[in-house]
């Protein structure tokens, strides 16, 4: 067909608004003061401070000629949380790896997973005057998962795999950050979103927001679904961490992102908030509530077992446990 061959207008655009962000990035990074051969750097000094925390949590219930009933299970976390971060000078590189992974294992049941994702973070702002808190920033930012997730009870058919989906954020725009208490806001009106679905049955169904495959009158298909979908938007990061009481953490992060072309003004919404209860260096309890509102991902439930799509939903997770965390 014809219109197949036309370029599309809406990528010509989004290509316009890639070179633009890429000069502008790179004009960010080049702003900065060079180092003179006249420096001098003592041979001892270092600018980069890390952080590496491996944890497992654990919860298990068990029954044995119990009357009330009930179905034993056990479940576990794991999870690491790494961190790399630059600061010299007017110029600070921070770089944070997230990973994710719980199954559930319940007597009668097959093992189903409870978390899953990875997540690379990295963020280099450079300020104009020593005292100040605000930040020129560029931003990038990945997230995906590690294995096959089904809506449960149906385990044939996989509802999101590895890089199905993936997003990709980059941007760039001004941090306020504020080392002392813990706390910054990023804002960027110059962000492109990628979502990636590398899965083929996945793209077919147009699930995640790509374009679905096209299919004539008699399931013929025309044209394959889309792996990509690329959007332009404007970003907004927040984190905020405080002890509210001895050993007691708060700590909140939100991500809000509007795409300028399609549907202007509705938000997708990302916001994790999560209690630590610190009870000594190996042992701590956790609860974290995680909401996320995206009107590109279709929710599905099982209608006279069926899958059926029923459209996006707030999709809202709550967890509780206590486990061991090691810090190295």
């Amino acid at each position: 067909m014809v219109i197949f061959a036309v370029p599309n207008q809406r990528y010509r655009i989004m290509r316009f608004f890639q070179l633009l962000l890429m000069l502008s990035v790179s004009q960010l990074f080049f702003s900065q003061t060079l180092v003179t051969e006249s420096d001098t750097i003592p041979k001892d000094t270092t600018y980069w401070t890390k952080k590496n925390i491996a944890g497992l949590d654990f919860s298990q219930i068990a029954f044995v000629n119990w009357n009330a009933g009930g179905n034993s299970s056990v479940s576990g976390l794991l999870k690491g949380d790494f961190a790399r971060k630059y600061v010299r000078g007017n110029v600070i590189w921070n770089n944070e790896m997230s990973l994710r992974y719980g199954i559930n294992k319940q007597e009668g049941r097959e093992l189903r997973k409870t978390d899953d994702a990875f997540s690379f973070l990295s963020n280099y702002g450079y300020k104009k005057e020593p005292g100040s808190n605000w930040y020129y920033s560029a931003r990038f930012n990945f997230n995906t998962q590690f294995t096959d997730g089904y809506a449960y009870p149906n385990t044939n058919d996989p509802v999101s795999r590895l890089f199905a989906p993936a997003y990709i954020f980059l941007g760039a725009g001004s941090e306020y950050n504020r080392k002392d208490l813990n706390m910054n806001f990023y804002f960027s009106p110059l962000t492109i979103k990628t979502t990636l679905v590398l899965d083929e049955r996945l793209a077919n169904m147009g699930s995640f927001g790509v374009d679905k495959a096209i299919y004539d009158e008699e399931g013929n298909l025309l044209r394959r679904g889309r792996k990509t979908r690329t959007e332009f938007g404007m970003l907004f990061n927040s984190y905020w961490k405080k002890e509210f009481y001895k050993n007691m953490f708060f700590e909140h992060r939100l991500s809000l992102y509007s795409d300028y072309i399609n549907n202007f003004g509705n938000v997708d919404v990302d916001w994790q908030l999560s209690v630590d209860l610190v009870v000594n260096q190996y042992v701590k309890a956790n609860i974290g509530l995680h909401l996320i509102y995206d009107d590109d991902i279709k929710a599905k439930e099982e209608i006279a077992g069926e899958q059926v799509t029923v459209g996006p939903k707030l999709q809202l997770k709550q967890a509780l446990g206590i486990g061991v965390t090691y810090a190295f």
